[in-house]
This record gives structure tokens, sequence and C-alpha cells, in this order.
């Protein structure tokens, strides 16, 4: 005596294989996708405490923006990309330019492999908005610059961060400790500066 399935007597057959129910009832959804069907999250804003140019921002200002929609405004951008220097002849022409304007620049010596140098590259482009335009960051790769402009700078360890005014080096931070650590001595070294 067969058995004969729902399926099978209504598609009008005899009987019908125990896959074949299996594979037309209806699937969950696979998990990868999950995450398609949820809300997208809220972005997390990070405050950061205030530099040299976020404390401009006087408050008969601050009172004047009162009620106009632009108190959540800042007035210079949140980030500056480091200038890239690839050569003698552009470090020469920065430090010509720093001293017409009578104000240091400070020079990142990085290296492509060198990963606190990844890490630190995104802070400094940060602390580099504080002092914008003022003072001008630059970023300088050992690897794809000749060796006589590493030698002229003194670059011994890597990340290396230098304070140039009047065309010599007047301060450096080697960035071998926490990243916060080192902008920080980087924005001691500034201040000192100018």
């Amino acid at each position: 005596m067969a058995t004969t399935s729902a399926y099978a007597v209504a598609a009008g057959g005899g009987e019908a294989s125990p896959c074949r129910g299996a594979l037309l009832r209806p699937r969950p959804p696979p998990h990868r996708l999950a995450f398609l069907s949820r809300a997208p999250a809220r972005r997390a804003s990070i405050s950061l405490p205030p530099g040299p140019r976020r404390a401009g921002l006087t408050a008969a200002t601050a009172e004047g923006r009162a009620g106009t929609g632009m108190e959540d405004e800042e007035e210079g951008p949140a980030w500056v990309e480091l200038e890239p220097i690839s050569g003698e002849e552009q470090l020469d022409r920065a430090l010509a330019e720093a001293q017409q304007r009578g104000v240091p620049i400070v020079v990142f010596w990085t290296a492509s492999w060198c990963r606190k140098c990844i890490y630190l590259k995104p802070k400094l482009e940060k602390l580099a908005a504080e002092y914008y335009p003022r003072i001008r960051f630059y970023c300088v790769d050992v690897n794809a610059v000749p060796q006589k402009l590493v030698n002229r700078a003194g670059v011994t360890k890597m990340p290396s961060i230098q304070m140039w005014s009047d065309s010599r080096k007047q301060a450096e931070v080697i960035g071998g400790h926490e990243s916060w650590m080192v902008i920080e001595d980087v924005r001691r070294m500034v201040e000192q500066e100018e």
C-alpha cells in the first residue's frame, strides 16, 4: 500500500519523492543578505577639543548666529590634505615661500611600508586644518625621493614630523608612541614656534 503526499495528489501524479516537496517550500532568506533589510545606522560624531582655529569663535559671533540656523557650521575645513614633496626643488620652493610669509612649515616624513605613518597621516590632516592657511603641512615619502634629500633632513626613524623655518630644521617629533600623543607633541611644537 503506497501513500501519496498532498503534493502528489494536487499535481495529479502518483507518488512524490521526499526531496521534491522540500524544494518547493519557501525558504528563509540567507543570513548574509539580512543586512540589506535593516535600516541604515546613524553616524557617530566626534567632538574635538578646541584648537587655535576653533577657539576663534567668540560669544558675540555665536550670539549673532543664534536663530539663523548657522550655529553648527564651522568656519574652516575639517581636514587639509598634506601637500606632497617629491624632490629637493619642491622642498626649497616651499621653504622659500614660508620664509617670505614669515611662518614655519611642518614636514611629515613617511614611508608606504610604515604602519604608524599610515595611522598618523589622517590625524595630521585634521591638525593641519586647525592651522590652515597660516601654516602649511607637507608630506614626503622617503621611498619616492632621492636619498640626498632624506640625508639633508636628518631623518633616521619613521614617522618623523619636522618643523622648518628660515630654511633650517627647528624641531622634530618622532612618532614612536600613541598617535594622539604624537599629535599633541606636534601641536606643542607648532605653538612654540609661532
